[in-house]
């Protein structure tokens, strides 16, 4: 089992629980959004192993959120930490729920946050709940490593690039499809566009060739 086989349970999980969830959004493995009055952001850390990383994982995501949930594989012998008094004590003393994947998929509750996280970092907060309003579906399987994300703004970049397949465009007229049109244009961050002319711009080869490997996923 990988770190990644962990997430569609947990996915389940959370949103049988009347959350939205999505995956690695601003580095966090999972978030869910439930947006209700008041909003409720719960981030779900993963690993396949109870360990001292997953634990401090949790204590970054904390200042962030209202709800840190710890999640790994459930030991094979039944006697992983999940079922260390004293790490189950540590996570209650944190405020921290714990969840176990079964092989099967089974997603059981070892230890349920006791209440919610105090808000302290208002600007990180923002900036994940705005990353996660803005992607379109859930591209991304939490828990990967190594590979590049489906961002909103990449997304937005493909919608740019799939529309200049067409033929050259304005900034102007991009912008019906994709608001902030312009400043993806002008800061050419993947290196996908060119300006044909004053105004008007049109795709490198290099964007070609993103816009055909999305296309083939």
């Amino acid at each position: 089992m990988a770190e990644t086989d962990l997430y569609l349970p947990l996915k389940a999980f959370m949103e049988k629980a009347g959350y939205t969830v999505k995956g690695e959004v601003n580095g966090c493995d999972l978030v869910g959004v439930w947006d209700g009055d008041p909003q409720v952001v719960v981030i779900c850390e993963m690993k396949l192993t109870f360990n001292l990383e997953l634990v401090m994982q949790g204590v970054q995501r904390a200042a962030f959120c209202d709800e840190v949930w710890l999640a790994a594989r459930l030991s094979k012998t039944g006697k992983g930490r999940e079922q260390d008094a004293r790490f189950r004590n540590l996570c209650r003393r944190l405020g921290f729920g714990l969840l176990t994947v079964a092989a099967n998929g089974t997603v059981d509750i070892v230890v349920a946050p006791f209440a919610a996280t105090p808000r302290r970092d208002a600007k990180k907060r923002s900036r994940l709940v705005e990353e996660h309003k803005r992607r379109v579906g859930d591209p991304q399987v939490g828990g990967g490593r190594g590979k590049p994300i489906m961002t909103a703004y990449r997304q937005d970049c493909i919608l740019c690039a799939t529309a200049l397949l067409n033929g050259p465009q304005s900034p102007k007229q991009l912008k019906i499809l994709v608001p902030r049109a312009p400043t993806i244009l002008q800061s050419n961050v993947y290196g996908w566009f060119t300006r044909q002319s004053r105004g008007i711009y049109t795709l490198t080869d290099l964007g070609r060739a993103a816009v055909s490997t999305e296309e083939g996923r």
